[in-house]
C-alpha cells in the first residue's frame, strides 16, 4: 500500500534524451495534494489518507463539506479521494500536510489509475474487435452484426459475459510499471513514459507500481 497521488492529465507530448532518442511521454499536473483527513484502525476500522486536489471556491462547497475542510485547516478542494497506506507509513503525515511530485524520481516505476474515455453506445465491432462479415455468397444487411449467442433447446439462454454490443469504455483502467521519464518539481509536473487511461483534463491517480513491489 502506497500514496495514490491526484494528478490532472494534461496531455502527450515527447521529450528528448541526451542520446537524442525521442520519448513519448504523457504530461501530469501533479499539483501539491493537501491531507484533509486521516482514517485510523482503530477508529475507522482501515488507515488511509484523505488528498485533496485541485483548487475551489469556498462558495461552491456546502456547510457540511465547509467545515470538513476547515477542520483540517485548509481551503476547500475540487476533488477528494481515500489513499490505502500502513499504519507505519501514515505516522509521516500530518493533517494540512503537502504531498508534491518529489515523492516520484525519474526511472521509477509508477501505476496509473484512470477512467477511460466514453465511447457511448458500441457495437461489437468497434467493441470486442469482431470480424465484419463477408460481403458476398448471401450475406446481406447484417454485415456489422454477431453471430449466434446461444445454443437451441438447451441450456436455452445466453450465457453470462457474452460479448455483445453496449456501451464502450469510461470504465476504471489501471495501467501498471509505466516509469517515470521527468520530475519537474519547480511547476510541479510529472512525465510518465507512454499513455495513461482517460481523456485530457481527466484526474487520474499515480502510485509506486505494486507489480514490481510483487517481482522483487
Amino acid at each position: 500500500m502506497t500514496v495514490e497521488l491526484l494528478c490532472r492529465k494534461i496531455g502527450m507530448t515527447q521529450i528528448f534524451e541526451e542520446s537524442g532518442e525521442a520519448i513519448p511521454v504523457t504530461v501530469l499536473d501533479a499539483s501539491p495534494n493537501l491531507v484533509i483527513q486521516k482514517k485510523s484502525e482503530e477508529k475507522d476500522g482501515y488507515t488511509a489518507l484523505q488528498l485533496g486536489f485541485g483548487d475551489r471556491r469556498p462558495s461552491g462547497a456546502d456547510k457540511a463539506q465547509q467545515g470538513h475542510f476547515k477542520k483540517a485547516g485548509v481551503a476547500p478542494k475540487r476533488y477528494l479521494a481515500e489513499s490505502r497506506i500502513s499504519a507505519e507509513d501514515a505516522e509521516a503525515y500530518e493533517v494540512g500536510q503537502e504531498i508534491k511530485v518529489e515523492i516520484f524520481e525519474k526511472g521509477q516505476r509508477v501505476d496509473v489509475i484512470g477512467n477511460s474515455k466514453g465511447r457511448g453506445t458500441a457495437g461489437v465491432i468497434k467493441r470486442h474487435g469482431f470480424a465484419v462479415k463477408r460481403r458476398t455468397h448471401g450475406t446481406h444487411e447484417n454485415f456489422r452484426h454477431g453471430g449466434a449467442i446461444g445454443a437451441g433447446s438447451y441450456p436455452g439462454r445466453v450465457f453470462k459475459g457474452m460479448k455483445m454490443s453496449g456501451r464502450m469504455g469510461n470504465e476504471r483502467i489501471t495501467t501498471l510499471n509505466l516509469e517515470v521519464a521527468r520530475v519537474d518539481a519547480e511547476r510541479g509536473l510529472l512525465f510518465v513514459n507512454g499513455a495513461v487511461p482517460g481523456h485530457d483534463n481527466a484526474i487520474v491517480r499515480v502510485r509506486k507500481t505494486i507489480k514490481a513491489d510483487r517481482n522483487s
